[in-house]
């Protein structure tokens, strides 16, 4: 069943009317026609099952037929904060990371980032982060689009770590050490709903400094397994871990 996000709060209505790019997809793309089934989800993060009643030229009308019981957001808010990386590996993080129920992503630019934006790439590569979050959303049938964030200033991104309940720093050092505990202490001791965040490094991972500025801003570091992840492979490992444990596991 295809989903579509609606910029509106949810509201009884005997009849959804929608225009613009759901629209177009419904009618122009999928050549829907009445009595098909679709999936709405509002701004408040409601969701329902719509029928296709009818449409003209530029609106598709819809009726409600029942309301979505099943949650399907991690109990956890999680943010994924990745220094930026070369090529198109964000794209790949913020498709799949939402698929895997990630709350937000953030990029920033880390020291040994290679990537340099201005403002003008910065904003338009975030438009199209969006689109990217949004249909991933859509295909995991998602109650949330995750909002995407880019920095173009590392020390706002690291002054913005005290607006989080928990702060998880990947570090590589700590997966050379063995270190396999702090991940598993921190996920589990977290109450349902708290905000977390898990930053990575980019390719040449976080400098010592980055690694001293997270830890003054009650960061912790933790090791993801024995092995050495890539950049774009590690935000995937650490949401399949905060999955089993905060959803597998108490099902």
């Amino acid at each position: 069943m295809q989903r579509y996000f609606l910029q509106e709060p949810y509201e009884a209505k005997a009849v959804f009317a929608v225009s613009g790019e759901p629209f177009h997809h419904m009618i122009r793309v999928m050549r829907m026609t009445p009595g098909t089934k679709v999936g709405l989800v509002f701004e408040d993060h409601l969701a329902i099952i719509a029928k296709i009643k009818e449409a003209d030229e530029e609106t598709v009308y819809l009726e409600e037929v029942e309301k979505e019981q099943q949650d399907k957001e991690l109990p956890l808010q999680v943010t994924i904060a990745s220094g930026y990386p070369k090529g198109d590996k964000l794209d790949l993080i913020v498709q799949k990371g939402t698929e895997l129920g990630a709350a937000a992503f953030i990029g920033f630019p880390a020291q040994t980032s290679v990537v340099k934006w201005d403002q003008k790439k910065l904003q338009k590569k975030q438009q199209r982060l969006q689109k990217i979050a949004q249909e991933a959303a859509e295909q995991s049938q998602r109650q949330i689009a995750p909002a995407i964030t880019l920095l173009d200033n590392a020390k706002a991104f690291w002054q913005s770590l005290s607006q989080y309940d928990a702060v998880l720093v990947a570090y590589e050092e700590s997966a050379k050490q063995g270190e396999a505990a702090m991940l598993l202490q921190v996920i589990t001791a977290l109450p349902v709903g708290s905000k977390v965040l898990a930053i990575f490094g980019p390719e040449g991972g976080l400098t010592p400094s980055e690694i001293e500025e997270a830890q003054e801003n009650n960061a912790k570091l933790c090791g993801l397994g024995p092995r050495i992840l890539r950049t774009e492979t590690a935000p995937f490992y650490f949401l399949s871990v905060v999955s089993v444990l905060t959803e597998l596991k108490r099902m």
